[in-house]
């Protein structure tokens, strides 16, 4: 009965430690979310930038595995490349080493207890206050939650007593298979709790309690970064083939660093001895954490290409694996749940994509004008022609109005999703803006394949548009095109005043432009043109006219 208590007072310390550790990174997330988005944007650069950007995201975020998720989701939308990817899971495994330095500078150096009580009391009222340091007292909170587990797990360990850890004591003295045994352990462990901060903890706690050696508490460290590697192995499952090659990167890197560092092991040990003389066991250990994953940095970065090229051809896309069919966001609700304000930034990706469709479709509709325009009716030949060209034209844009159907779908979900994991106020005003944007391009689509529609049924009537009315339609259809262009060129970003102003501009114009036409047409019909024609004429005009009105409200979304 004994040893069951000690078990859960370990289980309870270290499920507290966790918890901590959550909710200090939510609080430092939430607190820096806007700043943790322009670093994303930094990885884009050369791979030294993706390195630092991994880094510093795993650095604030406290957790190697969510990283590692986000990068294999990110590649899997498109929104990194295979090479990026690379550099932020290497960025990320140095990172990592933060938590081994903050438990053993402070957890073992301090005394923990005297002060993680306060940081729980003073984070919880900063965190139920409405003011702008609430995220910052709900790290500071899990801040507190961290320590006070860590506290009570020092606390516990030495209940098991030596005979209880003696299997793994017994590990010393066999030479090479102390090494890998220990690492086997360690491994185990991270596979266990899903997180090798956590694992490093509880073999810092081990060793300065005196339950394990220096040389096993090493080769446990080795041992964890493989037992990391799930995470993003568990994410890429049934995700596109770049996204398992990421998942299959991260695997390679931590398993060839810890065969490397296991072969070497005893100069690496020697060599962090002379980087920490006289240090504590637990300084000495982070200091091989950081030493460790530093090195294998190193000697990976300049192979980063050959690396890539390495998982590519491991894994490699079927021919014919990227045809378009239903579309389909891949996400795992726990990756939301690690990172939601960096997600936003993979859902204003496939915005983008989704207003490319939008241009994709207005360009059509400009060009088919335009084929319209040359046509002489008068020819039997050239009517048939145009006529299997806008049928043709009317089922492709049909398409593209349904893919951004499903998109709409998918991404609402998506940002919904990424909402009810509380995002900070900032990001949860952008997600309003962007399901408001969604909701408008979407519209602009069925705008857009209604004039389509129109276009195919004034052909099939004999009412085609000619002459000065075509004349007329040419800078209004430019001036809404020109307007989409603005709106989609300043997505992901805040408008300025003076960008305000221009889209306000551009929306008066178009109005006027709009009445301007409407008179022209309604004066063709007393002049006794064809009238159905004529209506035809005006309704193109409206709905054109709709879509700048969509485009304004894009605008006003982006701040306007």
């Amino acid at each position: 009965m004994e040893y069951f208590a000690v078990f859960f007072s370990i289980a309870g310390s270290l499920g507290l430690f966790l918890y901590g550790m959550k909710i200090m990174s939510d609080g430092i997330q939430q607190a820096a979310g806007e700043r943790m988005q322009k670093v994303l944007g930094f990885m884009t650069g050369n791979p030294l930038n993706s390195v630092l950007t991994g880094l510093s995201v795993t650095a604030v975020i406290q957790s190697s595995s969510a990283t590692t998720v986000m990068v294999v989701s990110f590649v899997n939308a498109g929104l990194l490349t295979l090479k990026q990817a690379i550099g932020v899971i290497m960025g990320a495994n140095i990172g990592t080493t933060v938590t081994a330095w903050i438990v053993s500078l402070v957890g073992f150096s301090l005394n923990i207890g005297v002060f993680a009580l306060p940081a729980v009391g003073l984070g919880f009222f900063m965190s139920v206050i409405k003011w702008k340091y609430r995220n910052l007292g709900t790290a500071i909170l899990g801040f507190g939650f961290l320590f006070m587990g860590l506290d009570l797990l020092t606390k516990s360990m030495p209940s098991l007593g030596p005979d209880a850890l003696g299997f793994i004591g017994s590990f010393s003295g066999m030479g090479i298979y102390s090494t890998l045994l220990g690492a086997l352990v360690g491994m185990v462990i991270t596979l266990i709790i899903h997180s090798s901060s956590a694992s490093t903890a509880i073999i810092l706690t081990m060793a300065f309690q005196g339950l394990i050696g220096y040389e096993i508490a090493a080769s446990m460290v080795l041992g964890a970064n493989i037992g990391t590697t799930i995470d993003a192995a568990l994410a890429s499952v049934g995700a596109r083939p770049a996204a398992r090659q990421a998942a299959l990167i991260h695997v390679l890197f931590n398993v060839i660093g810890t065969v490397w560092a296991l072969v070497f092991f005893h100069p690496l040990l020697g060599l962090v001895n002379l980087l920490t003389p006289g240090g504590e066991i637990t300084s000495r250990l982070a200091m091989f954490h950081t030493v460790f994953n530093v090195i294998n940095t190193i000697l990976f970065f300049p192979f980063i290409n050959q690396f890539g090229a390495l998982v590519t051809a491991i894994i490699r896309e079927k021919p014919g694996a990227s045809a378009e069919g239903r579309y389909h966001l891949d996400y795992k609700a726990g990756m939301l749940r690690d990172t939601p304000e960096l997600n936003i930034v993979r859902a204003e990706k496939e915005i983008r994509d989704m207003a490319g469709i939008v241009s994709s479709m207005y360009a059509r509709i400009s060009g088919m004008l335009a084929a319209l325009a040359d046509v002489d009716s008068r020819n039997e030949n050239e009517t048939q022609k145009i006529q299997n060209e806008v049928t043709e034209f009317c089922a492709e844009l049909k398409d593209k109005e349904r893919l951004a159907d499903e998109m709409r779908e998918e991404l609402t979900r998506f940002l919904i999703e990424c909402n009810s994991h509380e995002p900070n106020f900032s990001s949860g005003q952008r997600v309003s803006g962007l399901l408001r944007i969604i909701a408008d391009l979407e519209n602009m689509t069925d705008e857009s394949y209604s004039v389509a529609l129109l276009l195919e049924r004034s052909v099939k009537k004999n009412q085609i548009f000619k002459g000065k009315e075509m004349t007329a339609l040419v800078p209004y259809t430019d001036l809404v095109g020109g307007f989409l262009e603005f709106a989609r060129d300043h997505l992901g970003r805040t408008l300025s005043p003076e960008e305000r102003n221009a889209a306000l501009d551009m929306e008066n114009r178009i109005d006027k432009a709009r009445n301007k036409l409407r008179k022209y047409g309604r004066k063709r019909i007393e002049a006794g043109e064809n009238v159905k024609t004529e209506l035809l004429f005006i309704d193109l005009v409206r709905r054109l006219e709709q879509l700048g009105d969509y485009c304004y409200s894009v605008s006003a979304a982006l701040g306007g």
